[in-house]
C-alpha cells in the first residue's frame, strides 16, 4: 500500500483524474436466451451464472452491473459469455482503464445504495450507473492496485474450485443413471408453509425455513417429517436447498418436497434436485430472469427412478463426497470472511483518490 501511495505522490501530486463512468464504459443490455442451443457459455443474470449455451453476447474482458434482483453483484469476465435482461455488461475504453481495476473501482463504489426502486424490487438504471464517478489514475498505479486486490481472491477461488469438482462429480453420476423418470408429484408430497419472516424469533426452539441459505428460528413448528425445502421466489429460486429430518416452521413461499420414501429416497433426491432442478425451471419458465416458480414446475419436474438400491448407493457416494469437500473446507470460511474484510478495507483505502481540480 505503501508503494502504491509514494506512486500516486509521484505521478499526480495534484491529485487524480475522475470521470463518469459513460466516458470510460458503455453499458449494454442483456437479452433472452432461449432460442439458443445448450453449450458450454456461461449465461449470467444479476445472481451469477444461470446456465451454459452455445453462443455468446461478448467475447472481451468486462465488468458486469446489475439492472435488478441481486444489485449487490458485480462480476468480472473476460471469456465468452450471454447476459439476460437483469443484468448489463459494459464495453470497456482499455486505453483510459484497465478492465480489472474498473471491477474493483466498481465493489467499492457500493452501488446497490443506488437502487431506484422499493427493496422488495431493488432496481438500478442506465442512467444512474453512467453518472457513476470511477477515478481514473495512470495506468502504472492500475496495475498496481490490481495486484494488490487480486491477491485476496486467491483463498476463496481454490475453495470454489473445490465446491465445482464436487458439482460436476455430482452432475456426471446422477446424469449416467439409465433409468425412467417419473413427475415429482407422483414420488412427494409438495406444499408451501403459512409463515412470514416476520414471525421469526432470535431464539426459537425450532428451526425456520424461509427462502434464503440461511434458515431462521421459531417457538412453534409446521411439520414433521424428512423433506427438501426450496425457495419460491427471490435470488435462491432453484439453487437453495435445505435437507431437514423432524421439525420445523416453512415460510409461504418456500415449498417443501417430503418423499415417498417407498418409492424415492430422501437424500437421493435431494442430491438431483441440486443437479438438475436450477436447469430444468429455466428451460421451462416464460422469462429468462425467472424470479419465482409455481407449483406445476415442482409437480412435472421429471426424477429418476433406479431401483431403491441403486438409489441409497448413488446418495452414499455423494453424501461422502460432499462430507469430504467439507472436511478439506473446514476452517476456511473463517479465514475467507477474514480475507473479504481485508480487502474491502484496502480496497476502499487504495480507491479513494484526492479528486484532481480541473
Amino acid at each position: 500500500m505503501s508503494k502504491v501511495n509514494d506512486m500516486v505522490k509521484c505521478l499526480c501530486p495534484d491529485g487524480v483524474e475522475y470521470r463518469d463512468l459513460h466516458e470510460i464504459a458503455i453499458i449494454r443490455a442483456g437479452r433472452d436466451y432461449k432460442h439458443l442451443g445448450k453449450g458450454t457459455i456461461p449465461v449470467y443474470g444479476s445472481g451469477g451464472v444461470m446456465t451454459y449455451v452455445d453462443n455468446f453476447t461478448y467475447d472481451k474482458p468486462t465488468v458486469l452491473l446489475p439492472r435488478k434482483g441481486s444489485i449487490g453483484n458485480v462480476f468480472y469476465v473476460d471469456e465468452p459469455f450471454w447476459n439476460v435482461d437483469t443484468i448489463f455488461y459494459t464495453e470497456i475504453n482499455e486505453s483510459i482503464v484497465m478492465p480489472r481495476f474498473f471491477y474493483h473501482v466498481m465493489l467499492s463504489r457500493h452501488i446497490e445504495r443506488l437502487s431506484t426502486s422499493n427493496a422488495a424490487r431493488p432496481a438500478l438504471t442506465k442512467k444512474v450507473l453512467d453518472k457513476v464517478r470511477v477515478p481514473v489514475p495512470p495506468m502504472e498505479i492500475q496495475q498496481e492496485i490490481v495486484c494488490v486486490l487480486d491477491s485476496f481472491a486467491e483463498l476463496e477461488a481454490e475453495l470454489e474450485a473445490r465446491r465445482a469438482q464436487y458439482a460436476h462429480y455430482r452432475n456426471a453420476l446422477i446424469d449416467g443413471i439409465a433409468s425412467e423418470s417419473m413427475p415429482l408429484s407422483k414420488l412427494a408430497q409438495i406444499g408451501t408453509g403459512s409463515r412470514d419472516t416476520k414471525d421469526a424469533v432470535s431464539d426459537g426452539e425450532f428451526v425456520f425455513y424461509a427462502r434464503g441459505v440461511d434458515s431462521l428460528r421459531l417457538d412453534e413448528y409446521d411439520f414433521d417429517e424428512t423433506a427438501v425445502i426450496t425457495a419460491g421466489d427471490g435470488a435462491g429460486v432453484g439453487r437453495v436447498f435445505h435437507f431437514v429430518e423432524g421439525k420445523y416452521a416453512l415460510h409461504q413461499r418456500a415449498y417443501r418436497m417430503a418423499p415417498d420414501e417407498e418409492k424415492l429416497y430422501s437424500r437421493f433426491f435431494y442430491h438431483v434436485l441440486n443437479a438438475r432442478f436450477y436447469d430444468y425451471i429455466m428451460a421451462n419458465c416464460v422469462s429468462s430472469s425467472v424470479s419465482s416458480i409455481r407449483r406445476k414446475m415442482l409437480d412435472n419436474f421429471p426424477v429418476p427412478i433406479p431401483s431403491l438400491e441403486e438409489q441409497h448407493r448413488i446418495a452414499g457416494i455423494l453424501d461422502k463426497f460432499d462430507a469430504l469437500v467439507n472436511d478439506i473446507s473446514q476452517g476456511l470460511p473463517a479465514e475467507i470472511e477474514a480475507r473479504r474484510k481485508q480487502y474491502a478495507y484496502y480496497r476502499d483505502k487504495l480507491l479513494s483518490f484526492k479528486e484532481k481540480v480541473a
